[in-house]
């Protein structure tokens, strides 16, 4: 059996209650790549969870310990990154991703998102009245963004995470992102 080798690092750009952490770790697996979640490495390093970070510095604080941590975390080698659903928003962010690695946009709908998000407390843009006002109104914001910088776009339905990696790898095949190894000997 052949595996599937990547020729570089991996980051997953999209949208919040897409999927990136549960697929992303899944895909790692896949590709022999060390999974990081830049929202987990930020709480980690901060020992407060980013609705503190947001209470505590704001939306504008966060993203600035954001850029420094994708800024570090993309010049790793042999990584697959997760980043938070507004990594895009800042210019530096988008450069690190497009210059050090592939770039996949894990891309949903609007209903699988409330679907997702609905009983969600931690993330911080969604504690108001009105989480589906907000989550179109980031859809329509990020979308434009997400599409620019993607090299590969995936489609997240229903279907469960493995048939998302499944069809990850196969457009990273199709785009030459992949090689194929002979198996150890």
């Amino acid at each position: 059996m052949l595996s599937p080798y990547i020729k570089q690092n991996v980051f997953l750009i999209g949208p919040m209650g897409v999927g990136k952490t549960t697929i992303g770790r899944l895909l790692a697996q896949e590709l022999a790549l060390t999974f990081i979640d830049s929202d987990q490495e930020i709480e980690e390093r901060a020992g407060a969870a980013i609705s503190w970070i947001f209470d505590v510095e704001g939306e504008a604080g966060f993203r600035d310990r954001e850029v420094a941590m994708i800024d570090e975390l993309t010049q790793r080698e042999d990584v697959l990154l997760a980043t938070g659903g507004g990594a895009v928003l800042r210019e530096e962010n988008r450069r690190c991703l497009a210059a050090r690695g592939v770039v996949v946009f894990l891309d949903t709908s609007l209903d699988i998102q409330l679907k997702r998000t609905a009983k969600d407390k931690k993330r911080p843009l969604l504690q108001n009245d009105d989480p589906a006002r907000v989550l179109r109104k980031l859809k329509e914001d990020r979308d434009p963004i997400y599409q620019s910088l993607a090299d590969i776009r995936v489609f997240v339905g229903e279907a469960g995470a493995r048939r998302v990696v499944t069809n990850i790898i196969r457009k990273l095949e199709e785009g030459g992102y992949l090689e194929q190894l002979p198996p150890a000997e």
